[in-house]
């Protein structure tokens, strides 16, 4: 009752009525089960979301697929940075992607793509950044977190499984792994 009364009649800053009125914009996964599961309804829409698998090529690119249709229709194109693969044009019309909202950069150096990352992000004038990093660190995460705020951009990241012990300012992170059908 004592600490209701001063934090009542003291001004007193508290992080749990911060987002009163304000709600997160998020982006429709394609999936209802999974939008259920998400808070908000969807993919954060300014912010990072990291995916964490084991190796590539296990359908990660599936979870996507609504969102980078979608994005399609609204002129902003999807970058791709550093994919492990070279993007493949007949599987991508299949899953109705319009492949004139793809841009694929595959710089050399991992502090390019890094760089380029941050950009696309805060530019604001990318639907969806999908970045594949070779190696990063909390200090760089944080500058691609903020970028994404900035510019309004969901920003995706698939790093390897063993960056679930690191820490992250990702606003989700969700674990990948390949299932028998």
């Amino acid at each position: 009752m004592i600490l209701e009364e001063i934090l009542s009649s003291v001004p007193v800053w508290r992080g749990d009525k911060l987002l009163l009125g304000h709600q997160p914009k998020t982006l429709s996964s394609g999936y209802t089960d999974l939008d259920t599961l998400l808070a908000g309804g969807g993919w954060p829409g300014a912010a990072l979301t990291e995916l964490l698998l084991d190796h590539h090529g296990i359908g990660e690119l599936g979870l996507l697929r609504p969102l980078l249709g979608k994005l399609g229709q609204t002129g902003k194109p999807a970058v791709w940075i550093s994919p492990p693969y070279i993007p493949y044009a007949p599987a991508l019309r299949q899953a109705r992607i319009s492949l004139d909202s793809m841009c694929w950069i595959s710089p050399d150096k991992a502090g390019d793509a890094t760089w380029v990352a941050e950009q696309c992000l805060r530019s604001g004038s990318c639907g969806a950044v999908l970045f594949w990093p070779k190696a990063i660190n909390t200090r760089i995460l944080r500058r691609l977190q903020l970028a994404a705020e900035q510019g309004g951009c969901p920003g995706f990241l698939f790093r390897p499984r063993a960056a679930a012990s690191q820490s992250s300012p990702a606003a989700l992170r969700l674990l990948l792994s390949a299932q028998a059908q």
